[in-house]
C-alpha cells in the first residue's frame, strides 16, 4: 500500500502532470469561449452556420501560420536547446522577430485589401467582408503574441507561460461572449479571427520585466544561418497549416455536395467536440513535450521520455473519451441545439480516431525535434490525403458516418508509419 501511495505521489509531482493541471484551467476557459460562440451560431442559423464558422476557422489557420512564418516550434526548440547561451538565443529571437513582422504585415495587407474577395471565396457572401478587414488589421499583433509565447515556452518557464495563457483566455472568453451576444454570427466570426491579437498588449505587460525583452532585439544584422535553421520548421508547420484545413475544406464541401449542407454542419459539430477532447491534452503536451525533447541528447533518453508520455497521456485521453461518449447527449444539448442530436451516432468512431491520432502525434514530435523535414512532410501529406480519400469512399456507403471512419483509418496509417520511423530511429540505432 505504501509503495502504491509513493508511486501516485511521484506521478503527481512529475513536470508533465503539473503542467497538465495548470494548463487545464486555461484550456477550460478557452473551451468555454468556443462553446459560447458555437452555441450562439448554432441557435441563430443551425448546422449550416457551424459549417460556415468551420470554413472560416480553416482559412484563418492557413493565414495565421503564414503570418507567423510557422517558426514557433523552431523558436521554442532553439531557445531550449541553447539554454544559458544568451548571445545565440538573442540572434534567434532577432531573426524570428523581423521574419514575423515582415510576413504578418504582408498577410495583413492582403487580407485588408482583399476583404470582399475573401468574403465571397470563403463564406459565399459580401456581408462578411468586415470580418476579413479586421483580420488583416489585427494579424500583426497575433503573430507577435505567438512569438513571445514561443520564447517563454522555450525557456521552460511553465508557470509564466500558463499564467499568460490563463489571463489571455479570460480576456478571450469575455471578448467572445460580448461579440457573440451583441452581434450574433458576425460577432462570433470576428472573435474567431481577432481575439488572440487583442491579448498581445496583456502578454507584453506580463513580460515587461523579462531580461531578454528589450529594444536591442531590433538592432543587429539579420542572421541568414538562423533563418535557414528556422525555415525547416516553417516548412513543416506551413505544410501542416495547409494540408489539414484544406483536407477539412474538401471533406466539408464533399459532404455538402454528396449528402447535404446540414450534414456537413453536423460533421463540423462532431469535429469541434473532438477538438475540445484533444484540447484537454494538447496545451500541456506542447508546453512540456517539445522543449523537453529538445534538451535531451541521446536516443535512449528520448525513447524513455516518449514511453513516459505514453504512460501518462494515453490512459488519460481514453478516460476523457469514455466520459464524453457516456455524456454525449448532454454535451450535444449544452453545446448545440436539438438539430444536432443525429451526431450521437458519430461519437464512438470519432473518439477512437482521436486516441489513435494522439498515439501518432506523440511519435511525430521526434521528427520535429530531429528536424526530419522531408519525412515529416511526407507523413503529413499521406495522413490527410488518405483521410480525404477514405472519406470519399466511405461516404458513398455510410453517409456522414463515413467521415468518422475515415478519421480512424487516416490516423491509423499515420501511426503505423510513425512506428516504423520510431523503430528505426530509436531501437535499431544502438550507437548512443
Amino acid at each position: 500500500m505504501k509503495e502504491v501511495i509513493l508511486k501516485i505521489n511521484k506521478i503527481f509531482k512529475a513536470d508533465l502532470v503539473k503542467v497538465s493541471f495548470l494548463s487545464s484551467i486555461s484550456t477550460i476557459i478557452k473551451v468555454a469561449a468556443g462553446m459560447v460562440s458555437t452555441k450562439v451560431v448554432a441557435a441563430v442559423i443551425g448546422p449550416s452556420g457551424i459549417a460556415l464558422i468551420g470554413q472560416l476557422n480553416n482559412f484563418s489557420t492557413i493565414v495565421l501560420n503564414i503570418a507567423t512564418g510557422g517558426i514557433a516550434n523552431g523558436v521554442t526548440k532553439y531557445v531550449a536547446e541553447n539554454s544559458g547561451e544568451e548571445d545565440k538565443i538573442n540572434k534567434f529571437i532577432h531573426t524570428a522577430l523581423w521574419l514575423t513582422i515582415v510576413l504578418s504585415i504582408f498577410c495583413g495587407l492582403v487580407m485588408a485589401i482583399g476583404a470582399n474577395y475573401f468574403s465571397i471565396l470563403i463564406l459565399k457572401s459580401y456581408e462578411y467582408a468586415i470580418v476579413f478587414l479586421l483580420f488583416g488589421i489585427t494579424i500583426l499583433f497575433y503573430a507577435l503574441n505567438m512569438l513571445l509565447l514561443a520564447i517563454v515556452n522555450g525557456q521552460k518557464n511553465f508557470n509564466l507561460f500558463i499564467r499568460i495563457n490563463l489571463i489571455n483566455s479570460v480576456v478571450g472568453l469575455s471578448f467572445s461572449v460580448m461579440l457573440s451576444l451583441w452581434f450574433g454570427v458576425i460577432g462570433a466570426m470576428v472573435s474567431v479571427v481577432s481575439y488572440q491579437s487583442l491579448v498581445f498588449i496583456i502578454t507584453l505587460f506580463l513580460l515587461r520585466n523579462a531580461i531578454w525583452l528589450k529594444w536591442t532585439l531590433f538592432k543587429g544584422r539579420f542572421d541568414f544561418k538562423n533563418l535557414k535553421l528556422l525555415s525547416n520548421y516553417s516548412l513543416m508547420v506551413l505544410v501542416s497549416a495547409f494540408i489539414i484545413p484544406v483536407s477539412q475544406l474538401l471533406v466539408r464541401s464533399y459532404l455538402a455536395k454528396k449528402v447535404s449542407v446540414s450534414d456537413a454542419g453536423l460533421w463540423e459539430g462532431i469535429n469541434r467536440i473532438s477538438g475540445i477532447n484533444l484540447m484537454i491534452i494538447l496545451p500541456s503536451f506542447s508546453v512540456y513535450y517539445l522543449p523537453r525533447l529538445s534538451e535531451l541528447k541521446t536516443d535512449h533518453e528520448i525513447r524513455d521520455e516518449i514511453w513516459y508520455v505514453y504512460k501518462l497521456l494515453i490512459p488519460f485521453l481514453i478516460i476523457t473519451s469514455l466520459g464524453i461518449f457516456i455524456f454525449r447527449h448532454f454535451i450535444i444539448s449544452t453545446l448545440y441545439t436539438n438539430d444536432f442530436l443525429p451526431i450521437e451516432d458519430l461519437f464512438a468512431p470519432q473518439l477512437i480516431g482521436d486516441v489513435i491520432k494522439m498515439c501518432g502525434w506523440i511519435l511525430g514530435y521526434i521528427l520535429v525535434v530531429k528536424t526530419m523535414t522531408k519525412v515529416y512532410i511526407i507523413m503529413e501529406i499521406l495522413n490527410y490525403t488518405s483521410f480525404v480519400i477514405f472519406t470519399y469512399i466511405f461516404t458513398d456507403h455510410y453517409g456522414i458516418k463515413g467521415a468518422t471512419y475515415a478519421h480512424i483509418c487516416g490516423h491509423f496509417f499515420y501511426l503505423i508509419g510513425m512506428l516504423v520511423v520510431f523503430r528505426q530511429l530509436l531501437f535499431e540505432n544502438k550507437r548512443n
